[in-house]
């Protein structure tokens, strides 16, 4: 039995998360904004305040290794100046913090698993299957990566292995952007965004939660990978799929890009473009996908 700290504990990968690492006979450290308390003897609460750069010392006593899934949602909202800046601060800061408490340590964790995603080769669709050795993109999302990568890869300085998957768009049965997209094909107002063309890197809720696992049972497995399934597939093709699977006809036209970039500004560009990502490097070590057909993983998560 290994104690874990997770950090974004409440999020969608979180939530999931935690009860796969209690079935595993793990004890859970959770990080939050504000004190709880637990109902289950597996799992303890601490605060931090990441703004103030503080954190409950006790949080880190024992802990053998951290699961950093902590960070404003990409998403939530449009990207104003001020909002450009949490998206970055709360994915850095939140590692500055945890490296600051853990320099003091004498028993300091075996790894860090932190998160980054696909964005980090950018908002742009190309012929190109992208690998992990890639040079990274010059837009907003991919300087979020960038850093968010960059202030993971400090640890290593303490001695920490890390880890570190760009996570594809994560399908879950609730939340998260299918929860999004499921909304208008509900009433049969599914349609592709844009071209349709761009392609849409996924990875099963079940999956990303499993490769965190696999990261921990696994000591070799460091470094970067690409967290997404093996089936490549469109906007176009992932939106009539979904309607499909929903029972939901499908026959509206493609939502223009103009009324996109009106109703999102910057920020549409993370809908509207996509590229192929390799899963290679991380099928490599030896992990499997169980859901790697589009299909199977949409009819898991919806039905």
């Amino acid at each position: 039995m290994s104690k874990i700290l997770i950090t974004g504990g409440t999020g969608l990968i979180g939530t999931a998360l935690i009860p796969k690492l209690i079935e595993k006979g793990h004890h859970i450290n959770v990080l939050s904004r504000s004190k709880k308390e637990s109902d289950n003897k597996h799992v303890s609460y601490f605060t931090w305040d990441i703004k103030n750069q503080t954190i409950e010392e006790e949080a880190l006593n024992g802990v053998d290794y951290i699961i950093h899934l902590a960070g404003a949602g990409i998403a939530d909202s449009n990207w104003t100046t001020s909002r450009k800046k949490e998206l970055i601060n709360s994915r850095v800061d939140s590692l500055r913090l945890l490296y600051n408490a853990i320099e003091k340590l004498d028993h300091k964790p075996k790894k860090l698993l932190s998160t980054s995603g696909i964005g980090y080769y950018g908002a742009i669709t190309t012929d190109k299957t992208f690998k992990e050795e890639d040079d990274p993109a010059k837009d907003f999302v991919a300087e979020i990566c960038i850093k968010w990568e960059e202030a993971a890869s400090e640890f290593l300085a303490l001695g920490i292995n890390v880890f570190i998957p760009r996570v594809g768009v994560v399908l879950s049965p609730e939340g998260g952007a299918l929860e999004r997209m499921k909304k208008p094909t509900k009433y049969n107002f599914g349609a592709a965004l844009g071209s349709g063309k761009q392609y849409m890197p996924w990875i099963h809720l079940d999956d990303i939660c499993e490769l965190y696992i696999f990261a921990i049972e696994n000591e070799k497995v460091a470094g970067v990978y690409n967290a997404v399934a093996d089936e490549h597939v469109t906007n176009k093709s992932f939106s009539a799929l979904l309607a499909k699977v929903m029972n939901k006809s499908f026959f509206l036209p493609n939502v223009p890009r103009f009324m996109l970039n009106m109703m999102f500004g910057e920020m549409a560009n993370i809908i509207l473009e996509g590229s192929r990502v390799s899963n290679d490097k991380i099928k490599a070590t030896g992990f499997n996908f169980r859901f790697n057909n589009i299909k199977k993983a949409l009819e898991d998560v919806v039905n």
